[in-house]
């Protein structure tokens, strides 16, 4: 009889309690192993999303250095162009500043022909 009643009053609601208990404990293992797959999930998708990333900052970056260099080359071409103008402007004023001044001597000797004509016509 002490054993129905501590059976009933004791071990019935403990075991009820351990039961509890256990099944707790399976389903907080339960679901930390659903924790775990969705975290390791979570990181492969996270691993994928930097990869991705890196690889598309990876292509900026050398189409971002391409325009860079075709700039560069483009920039370099119109300052030879601007230093090869200036050059021809340059030997064309060269040009005509020798123009002038065989103008100018062969003026300058006219004159002094003419004025030595005159020298000469006189009595």
């Amino acid at each position: 009889m002490v054993f129905t009643v501590l059976y009933i009053f004791a071990l019935k609601p403990l075991n009820k309690l351990m039961q509890e208990r256990s099944e707790k404990i399976s389903k907080g293992v339960e679901d930390a192993k659903q924790n775990e797959e969705l975290l390791k999930a979570c990181r492969a998708d996270y691993d994928e999303v930097i990869k991705k990333a890196k690889n598309e900052a990876y292509v900026f970056s050398e189409k971002a250095k391409k325009e860079r260099e075709i700039e560069k080359s483009a920039s370099i071409e119109n300052t030879k162009k601007e230093v090869e103008a200036i050059i021809q402007n340059g030997k064309k004023m060269m040009e005509d500043a020798k123009k002038e001044i065989v103008s100018l001597t062969m003026l300058a000797t006219e004159k002094l022909i003419s004025s030595k004509k005159d020298l000469n016509d006189l009595p």
